[in-house]
């Protein structure tokens, strides 16, 4: 492929050749001048693309150049940070620096009633009446003789954040913050297609611009989709979603999500501006991707019919807005006007009500849990029920989708379940023929779905993903074996870091590697690894327990413990011989069934393989005692030197006490040893819970009769 000449139009503009000139055949001047030339495409191709929605070229093509383009950068060492293949991310950062505005990012005073927009208007008229920049014509509701010119535009949903550009570059990307000062994420911003790494046209030296960020609706439904199936939590709306992802330390992560940003306001410009309409019908031309919802009112009575075609609208747009934002137009005016300290007084947001309960289908995603089960999720325009934002709903499993005949498309009333979990309790009009069918495979494994009655279950067992992930949140859970530290949050970030793909990775994890991670320090670390090693030799009851088997609860795996007395054992019978689990009490066929299932299953034979590597399950040594603790409630946490926490539980239990996870109402003793979890003690004070030290356990059973050994 030839370079261009400088004089020549830039060759990658219209129909772009792919036939490139191998790498190791171009001199490192011609390497330069080639990426020069594609870096100035790409921008080019970029504003086409984002900012007057009229691309040039095929995507292929546009794929191809912008591969060449990182291929000859990484070959002779030319990258740079303005470059358009920086939004492919970059080295992670250790943490996000404070950085002042160039000018304060205020708020808007808001309200839903038309009333207090009027109000606004009749204040704006008033006051720029009495400085002279207006005709005095004050009649409320007037038809706008006293020379205010709005423009209106969408409130965004998203997050505000300041760009600052010098010379035409990009110079940083700031967070809102408290408004005076805020986070540099601009190696994340640099990720984000619709941010152009540099000006177009005949730019101001120095601009500072403010932005929305925000994840469109369907990216967001895709991008929730993706999470559930695997297996991780999706997030509540498109705000969250964006606020979660922009302020990430690794830019790789960003750059893998689908983040767009609307430019609307000046900040600060070397160049004389006299309106914000004259501003933002420039933007265009610099590269900045403006909404097309933008209308310039004559009178207040305009900006509100603007507002009400909106909210008409409001549903069809391709991104979540909460409101109308009606500002002046002319900067003199403005700054006439003025701000209090906490808002500026020239604009007013009109806000939407909250939609409540009624909504459309956008997708259906399939959550695999941790036994497997296949649980159909309908990814929905986020509604307002109770008060609380719903972004998302259970369908609960196929038989009640066919039964309410539910499909995409269709619009259905959302309730809660005793104000918790979501649910779609009907459809309201149907958008699409028939109901949503459950797929034939596993979207995580493909691994084949079967149907057991009303249900349905992923058959990857722990060869998938999903259910590996969650198995190892349930092993360490209260239900597990109680492993302090080792909660949802942080399970999911050993296993994002390559450190933990199974439970039996728990036990190999060291200090170095968990005190690499974000979020993780010397403390947390060395309390996480005596949690693990204090769980190597767990009560044969509560290992079975938490190795999550399907329908086997503490109840069962305590009778399957108490017959088998080995962990040996228990596994050889449910392997070779299953129908003897069915002489144990709360073991019939279909929990047999389930045992013999897991264990015979190669996957999770290999991962219980190299569990037993670690873990020695031993059979209960506590006889059942009396009574003498009856009624007690009792939580352990930290390690004790007498016994395992499980030991400890398992002698309150069979002198007739109960011994649970966490602090509650209900919980009478809490038992904290060396190390003791700071959440829970906390929890003990915050409700007036008596906490024992082991020394004090150790009376406190005495002179109840219990013996200690």
């Amino acid at each position: 492929m030839p370079v261009a000449d400088e004089d020549e139009e830039n060759p990658y503009l219209r129909d772009p050749p792919t036939d490139f000139r191998p790498v190791e055949a171009l001199s490192e001047a011609e390497a330069e001048r080639q990426v020069e030339v594609l870096r100035e495409a790409v921008r080019e191709h970029d504003r086409r693309y984002y900012v007057e929605n009229d691309p040039i070229i095929a995507d292929r093509a546009y794929d191809a150049l912008f591969a060449r383009l990182r291929e000859l950068e990484a070959a002779f060492g030319l990258e740079h940070p303005d470059s358009p293949t920086r939004r492919v991310g970059g080295e992670p950062l250790d943490a996000f620096e404070t950085v002042e505005h160039v000018a304060p990012m205020l708020s808007i005073d808001q309200s839903g009633e038309e009333a207090d927009v009027r109000e606004f208007d009749d204040r704006v008229r008033r006051e720029l009446a009495a400085s002279g920049l207006v005709e005095a014509d004050l009649e409320a509701g007037g038809d706008g003789a006293a020379g205010v010119e709005y423009v209106c535009e969408p409130k965004f949903d998203g997050v505000s954040m300041e760009f600052v550009y010098e010379d035409g570059r990009l110079e940083r990307a700031v967070t809102r913050g408290d408004g005076r000062e805020g986070d540099d994420v601009t190696a994340n911003a640099r990720t984000i297609a619709s941010v152009p790494q540099r000006l177009h046209g005949d730019h101001p030296d120095f601009l500072a611009v403010r932005g929305e960020v925000y994840m469109p609706k369907d990216a967001f439904q895709a991008h929730n989709r993706e999470r559930i199936e695997r297996g991780e939590e999706p997030f509540a709306n498109p705000r969250n979603a964006t606020a979660g992802t922009i302020r990430q330390l690794d830019p790789s992560v960003v750059a893998e999500r689908p983040l767009q940003v609307f430019f609307f306001e000046v900040l600060d410009s070397s160049d004389g501006l006299e309106s914000h309409l004259e501003a933002l019908e420039t933007f265009p031309g610099w590269g900045l991707r403006i909404t097309e919802e933008l209308e310039r009112a004559d009178s207040i009575d305009d900006a509100i019919r603007y507002r009400d075609d909106l909210l008409d609208r409001r549903d069809a747009l391709p991104y979540e807005i909460d409101g109308v934002v009606i500002k002046v137009d002319d900067f003199a005016a403005r700054e006439e006007l003025g701000a209090t300290a906490r808002h500026d007084r020239w604009a007013f947001a009109y806000k939407f009500p909250a939609r409540a309960e009624v909504t459309t289908i956008q997708d259906v995603a399939v959550q695999v849990g941790r036994t497997g089960r296949v649980t159909p999720v309908a990814l929905l325009d986020p509604v307002d029920v109770g008060g609380v934002t719903v972004s998302r709903a259970s369908l609960h499993n196929p038989a009640e989708i066919a039964e309410k005949d539910v499909n995409v498309g269709d619009t259905v009333r959302v309730q809660r379940a005793g104000d918790v979990i979501p649910y779609v309790e009907e459809v309201v009009e149907k958008g699409g023929e028939g109901h949503w069918e459950l797929p034939e495979t596993c979207p995580v494994c493909d691994s084949a779905i079967e149907r057991e009655g009303p249900m349905a279950f992923c058959t990857g067992g722990l060869a998938c993903d999903a259910q590996r992930r969650r198995s190892i949140e349930y092993y360490a859970s209260d239900d597990g074996l109680d492993v302090e530290g080792l909660g949802e949050k942080s399970v999911r970030q050993l296993v994002d870091a390559g450190l933990v793909e199974t439970v039996a990775d728990l036990y190999e994890l060291d200090h170095e590697a968990l005190t690499g991670l974000e979020g993780w320090g010397e403390t947390s670390a060395e309390n996480v690894l005596e949690e693990l090693e204090a769980s190597r030799e767990p009560p044969l009851s509560d290992f079975l327990s938490a190795l999550g088997v399907p329908n086997v609860g503490p109840t069962t795996a305590r009778e399957l413990a108490r017959e088998f007395g080995s962990f040996a054992e228990l596994r050889e019978v449910a392997v070779d011989s299953p129908g003897e689990l069915e002489r144990v009490d709360e073991v019939g066929e279909t929990v047999a069934r389930a045992v013999h299932e897991f264990f015979a299953s190669e996957a999770n034979a290999a991962v219980v393989d190299h569990l037993v590597e670690h873990v020695d399950p031993r059979a209960a040594d506590v006889e059942v005692g009396g009574d003498e603790l009856e009624g007690l409630t009792f939580v352990f946490t930290g390690a004790l030197d007498e016994w395992t926490r499980s030991e400890a539980q398992e002698l309150v239990e069979a002198h007739g006490a109960n011994a649970t996870g966490s602090v509650s109402g209900n919980t009478d003793y809490l038992v904290a040893g060396e190390n003791a979890g700071a959440t829970k003690t906390g929890e003990a004070e915050d409700r007036g819970v008596p906490v024992l030290e082991e020394d004090e356990f150790r009376t406190f059973l005495a002179e109840r009769g219990v013996s200690a050994s």
